[in-house]
Formats: C-alpha cells, structure tokens, sequence
C-alpha cells in the first residue's frame, strides 16, 4: 500500500506553491537585509565602546542568520518528511 499526499485534490494548489514560494524569499531578504543592519550596529557599537548595544546587534545577527538558515532549509525539510511519509 502505497499513500502520498495528493496535491492535485487541493483547490488552487499552484497557487499556493507560488504564494509559499514568494513568501519564503520576502523571509529570506528580510533576514539579509537583517544581517547587515545588525552587522553594521555591532561594528559601530563595538567601536563606540557600547557593549551592551554591541551584544544587542550580535544577538540580532545570530538570529536573522537561523532564520535565514530555517528559511532555506524549509523546503528541504518538507521534501524530507514527504520522502518519509510515502515510506510508512
């Protein structure tokens, strides 16, 4: 026996793959456009002699890094899990 989602029985399900799709790169420019400006924080604040404004701006660059990292990885997750889910 073999089960698998069926995608097709979905209304409008190309749609929501180019919805998905759209939003996965809004979230992946957010987080670059995160990542420089937490960047840019950090290297003044750090020059500045600000550390606790320094370690604020890391933080938010460590953040934005797995967010990009998750973002990324989501497809290949939800691939995984579809791969294992056909297996069962």
């Amino acid at each position: 026996m073999e089960v698998f989602p069926d995608f097709g029985a979905v209304g409008g399900a190309t749609e929501l793959q180019s919805i998905i799709g759209a939003l996965l790169t809004i979230v992946l420019i957010a987080a670059v456009l995160t990542m420089v400006v937490s960047g840019i924080a950090w290297a003044l604040a750090t020059a500045n002699g600000h550390f606790q404004a320094a370690l604020k701006a890391r933080t938010g660059l460590w953040v934005a890094c797995g967010a990009a990292a998750l973002a990324g990885a989501a497809i290949a997750v939800v691939n995984f899990m579809l791969a294992i889910g056909s297996r069962l």
